[in-house]
């Protein structure tokens, strides 16, 4: 595959090299001309001269060669942007970081659906090891043709669990209420703002991406 990287923070640059060591092609967009001297030093992959939020930069970074596009500065709002713009000139797909969940729904409103949250993963990471527990990344327990998939609870989807109507072979694993992690049998009711966490069928990621789109959540 290849995949086009905006910046070389240190998040960006760890992705960056483990897609490497996979085999994958690299590109990273980067401002600065002397870091790019500096990495293409030491690393094996493909750089591009510029501000990867401008149309133009995007453009160069050939979107319709591209399997992936990754948005991880240090702004939320910086990569939303870039996220959209990338979105618009069509990379098949957009992946992009968030530091504040609050942004979590804006970004579903948006139709962004791949965005990560590395703070809470290293956080929640850090609280397991300080337990004394291991914990395993998602993929390694996530296998043949099982898929998470979030939704974040708006008006129209508030009331009782059963309310929600999932489609056939979709459960809640867990659900997030203001940042804290909540289990299904421990609530009575979805509020608005939940970010629910479901494990489905591969065959059924259509059928509720179509339904939580944006531009449906008003029409249901």
């Amino acid at each position: 595959m290849r995949l086009v990287l905006i910046g070389t923070n240190s998040l960006s640059l760890t992705t960056g090299e483990m897609l490497l060591e996979g085999g994958h092609e690299v590109v990273f967009i980067e401002k600065d001309k002397q870091r790019i001297e500096d990495l293409s030093e030491r690393i094996d992959a493909g750089f591009l001269h510029g501000d990867g939020t401008e149309p133009e930069v995007l453009r160069d970074a050939e979107p319709e060669n591209t399997d992936a596009l990754f948005c991880m500065l240090e702004s939320e709002q910086t990569n939303i942007i870039a996220s959209l713009v990338g979105r618009s000139l069509g990379f098949g797909r957009v992946v992009l970081s968030i530091a504040d969940p609050q942004f979590q729904r804006i970004c579903n409103e948006l139709g962004l659906e791949s965005t990560v949250f590395p703070n809470r993963a290293v956080a929640s990471h850090l609280v397991d090891m300080l337990r004394g527990e291991k914990s395993l990344e998602m993929s390694a327990l996530i296998r043949g043709d099982a898929e998470v998939f979030n939704i974040v609870i708006d008006e129209q989807d508030t009331g009782a669990l059963e309310k929600l109507d999932l489609p056939q072979d979709t459960r809640i694993i867990c659900l997030y209420r203001d940042d804290a992690l909540r289990l299904p049998e421990s609530i009575s009711a979805l509020e608005a703002g939940d970010e629910v966490i479901l494990i489905t069928r591969r065959e059924r990621l259509d059928e509720l991406k179509e339904r939580w789109a944006p531009q449906n959540k008003h029409s249901r």
